[in-house]
């Protein structure tokens, strides 16, 4: 396994998903969203793995006017949008490969054993 955890470092669910890994003795990698962001290949790839932008974006997130703005603009300008504004995005993030998650999904990353 291969796993990589996107995150805020002030969210819950980020420290629950980082435990969750720490305890079962599985390898991860944290990335934190806010300062590293994640690169195009990533985002398009978790994307994938979890069936569209959509799911991926914070209804509640601190930046209203950002998240109202993706919602109208057009595909391929949506994901420079959130890749310059990373704080919109639903965390953790949970990848594995290919494979990946959005939220606190321990019944998912069970099966990735």
């Amino acid at each position: 396994m291969n796993i990589q955890i996107f995150g805020k470092s002030k969210c819950f669910d980020t420290k629950k998903a980082e435990r969750y890994f720490k305890e079962r003795g599985i390898k991860y990698q944290t990335i934190d969203l806010i300062t590293k962001g994640m690169s195009k290949g990533e985002l398009r790839s978790v994307t994938q793995a979890v069936g569209g932008l959509a799911g991926m974006i914070d209804d509640t997130a601190k930046s209203k006017d950002i998240v109202i703005l993706i919602k109208y603009l057009a595909e391929e300008e949506r994901e420079e949008k959130i890749l310059e504004n990373p704080q919109i995005l639903k965390t953790p993030i949970v990848r594995n490969g290919k494979q990946a998650t959005i939220g606190f999904v321990p019944e998912v990353w069970k099966a990735w054993n």
